[in-house]
């Protein structure tokens, strides 16, 4: 970073505030020419460095900030947005063998919607993330062979296709620019094998099925990795040799770097900034997002914008994170301390490896594991602030085999748990007087758990871990760990809490999400209109929307709840919900005044849906699909419902021809009541004073056949 003196004579003559252009040779060397204001450039300007670095553009006192051209004595150049002297906005940079990225810059680092075109032929269009390719995004080889789907630090990895130039293709799970898990691959002549896919042929297995007889039965699937794959390797990206920001100067003499008696101020160097775990930070770049994809560049940092995204004339309310951070002196501050100590050491304590066959033995109630935490730590503990407790884990060989099935890494999972970010405990506890906690990723949700929850999990584990191994697509709550904390002490106090995925951890806001069980006995929203917001949780007769499904998701989402509510079925399981969000694509939508029958219905401005040619080819866009689960990320359209007047209990309302794009997750939670002696007597109570039919307490049988008709009545092919 060089160093510049403004100290010349006629500078101090000037009136403040006045710009004028100006020509200053620099002690170092350096030579700027421009517009200069207050003893700094300020406008339009040419700074040369010695080392032939050379920016020419719009300057903000001192800085560079606006849209410039920087270039390098190597041959690279970027053009584009500056902010505070980091490329930062939308940019194109070419670099010295003649590599073209052109799209979204975030303090130096490609970050956002970009395409990078490379000198060999190779071009990626899609999403970057602190450099390296990351989200969806498309690659296209020079020899036409093409991949889309999802990325991860600069590699294929989740769901994605890749399309030979020869008709072949392979449509699964990636992990390290490899096929890994669930896929299928198709040949151009009909013939397609389908199995699990690993590098490791000991893990490798599936079925291959001919076009014909006269298949090709000598194929191994290990081709794909050693044969079809060993020309589609990814092209790096080249390093910027030396940052703009870096070669910015400090401009001494400035009013800015005197004090009042005319001594300079040490300020060349960034601020360290200090995390909240004590840590010290030398000012590496933070990202930090408000989840809805908008990022604020302000200062060196960036923030999180509270902007409000619109379309036309429409304006969302922007959704609130749930939950108060648990931070020293909450009442559960200590709990947390043992909840994150307790996974830190179980996820992290070495294990063998598990196959996903496992014995009998695993699942036994008494597979538990009790660990002593003294708070001045032990053998196998650290010391911690907390109180003295126990930790125990429940079936730890099963739950950590789960995570492995659900492809959770369990550093991640340790991260996102018990790293530096406090958990945010929910306003309320649940009906069953449970707790909810989220992280702060507000990837997993954990919940407290009464006894008698514990042993219904407990109990039905094996049926569960069989079905979830069974079905991928299964839209029961994914469970990733029960434990216990028991504190020391007269008390001796116990709790138990299992650990959930959040059906809502997405990057879109969530508008609109319902709880619903198809009973009408008690399912009206009581809030006051005025307190529904985004984190509302509506109930079956706030429900004013029918959904509507593509063909293929249809049919697939009408087998998968069948199977699951079987599943339930058979373990005596009643009492669960359909957990659905919405969010809708028009990005923006508001309230009306009145809205019919007690409904909460966003209304949008007709001229700025998408017509359904659009929708089509949104659709068809494999990009797209390859993001889609069953209940994730689901591109789909709902249609507007108002119930009859004269029909107090009316579940499904008339459809009104009023359509809206939208954006689904959806999920079948709260799976561990089953019909006891408790829920018998309240099914008997209750029928005496209401319709049998419209309570929830019903046995799992009329449970799980009222659950699937509601369902299958708001949920319908979208013709």
């Amino acid at each position: 970073m060089s160093v510049a003196h403004a100290d010349d004579a006629d500078d101090y003559s000037r009136p403040t505030g006045e710009t004028y252009h100006a020509e200053k040779a620099l002690p170092s060397g350096d030579f700027y020419t421009g517009q200069w204001r207050d003893n700094l450039p300020h406008g339009h300007g040419k700074y040369l460095w010695t080392d032939g670095c050379m920016y020419v553009g719009e300057w903000h006192r001192g800085k560079t900030m606006g849209k410039g051209r920087f270039s390098w004595p190597s041959g690279a150049t970027y053009e584009g947005d500056f902010k505070n002297g980091y490329m930062d906005g939308k940019g194109t940079y070419i670099d010295s063998t003649g590599d073209l990225y052109r799209g979204s810059w975030v303090m130096n680092l490609r970050h956002g919607q970009g395409t990078k075109s490379y000198v060999n032929g190779d071009c990626y269009d899609g999403e970057w993330r602190r450099g390296l390719q990351d989200g969806h995004g498309r690659y296209q080889w020079k020899n036409e062979n093409h991949y889309i789907g999802q990325w991860k630090n600069g590699m294929m990895n989740g769901n994605g296709t890749m399309i030979w130039s020869n008709g072949n293709r392979y449509d699964g799970s990636w992990d390290e620019s490899a096929p890994k898990g669930n896929g299928t691959f198709r040949w151009s002549d009909g013939s397609f094998y389908v199995g699990v896919w690993s590098k490791d042929p000991k893990e490798q297995n599936g079925t291959y099925y001919p076009s014909t007889t006269s298949g090709n039965f000598d194929w191994q699937p290990q081709q794909v990795f050693y044969v079809d794959l060993s020309e589609c390797v990814v092209c790096t990206c080249q390093r910027i040799p030396v940052l703009p920001s870096q070669k910015m100067p400090v401009w001494y003499g400035s009013s800015s770097e005197q004090s009042s008696s005319g001594n300079r101020t040490k300020n060349s160097e960034r601020p360290r900034r200090r995390s909240v775990d004590g840590r010290i930070s030398n000012g590496e770049m933070e990202l930090r997002n408000n989840g809805s994809g908008y990022l604020h560049v302000d200062d060196n940092n960036i923030t999180e914008s509270n902007r409000s995204p619109s379309l036309g004339n429409l304006r969302i309310q922007p959704a609130k994170k749930q939950g108060q951070t648990i931070s020293k002196g909450h009442k559960n501050y200590d709990l947390m301390l043992n909840l994150q100590l307790g996974i830190r050491h179980s996820v992290g304590r070495p294990a063998p490896a598990t196959s996903l066959d496992l014995k009998a033995s695993a699942f036994d109630p008494k597979e538990k594991v009790w660990t002593k935490f003294p708070s001045e730590g032990s053998k196998y503990t650290p010391p911690h602030q907390s109180c003295e407790f126990k930790w125990k884990d429940y079936c730890p060989v099963v739950f950590r085999t789960l995570r492995k099935l659900f492809s959770v890494d369990a550093a991640d999972y340790m991260l996102s748990i018990c790293g530096n970010d406090a958990l945010r405990e929910l306003s309320s506890p649940g009906k069953s007087g449970s707790f909810f906690y989220l992280t702060n990723d507000d990837r997993y949700m954990i919940k407290t758990m009464k006894k008698a929850e514990t042993k219904v999990l407990i109990r039905m584990l094996p049926a569960y871990y069989n079905h979830v191994r069974a079905c991928e697509n299964t839209l029961v709550t994914k469970f990733f760990g029960l434990h216990c904390v028991k504190l020391t002490g007269t008390a001796q106090k116990k709790v138990r809490f299992v650990i959930m995925g959040n059906l809502f951890c997405t990057g879109y806001s969530i508008h609109r999400r319902f709880d619903l069980k198809g009973s009408s006995h008690g399912r009206l929203t009581t809030k006051p209109e005025s307190e529904i917001d985004p984190n509302t949780t509506l109930k079956d007769l706030d429900l004013n929307f029918i959904f509507r499904l593509q063909k293929n998701w249809f049919h697939e989402f009408c087998r998968q709840v069948d199977r699951d509510c079987e599943f339930l079925e058979q373990e005596r399981i009643m009492d669960y919900s359909l957990l659905v969000g919405l969010h809708f694509r028009e990005a923006a939508f508001k309230e009306p005044a009145t809205p019919p029958s007690g409904a909460r219905t966003p209304t949008g401005n007709p001229d700025t849906r998408l017509s359904r040619a659009e929708l089509d080819r949104f659709l068809l866009d494999a990009s797209k699909l390859a993001s889609m689960k069953l209940g994730i990320n689901m591109s789909a359209r709902v249609e507007r419902t108002v119930r009859r007047s004269d029909c107090e209990n009316q579940l499904v309302g008339e459809p009104t021809g009023e359509f809206y794009d939208v954006i689904l997750y959806f999920g079948v939670i709260d799976i561990l009541q089953d019909y006891d002696i408790s829920k018998k007597l309240e099914h008997a109570y209750k029928s005496m004073q209401y319709d049998p039919t419209s309570i929830s307490a019903v046995d799992p049988k009329q449970y799980s056949r009222r659950f699937r008709d509601f369902i299958f009545k708001i949920f319908v092919e979208d013709t």
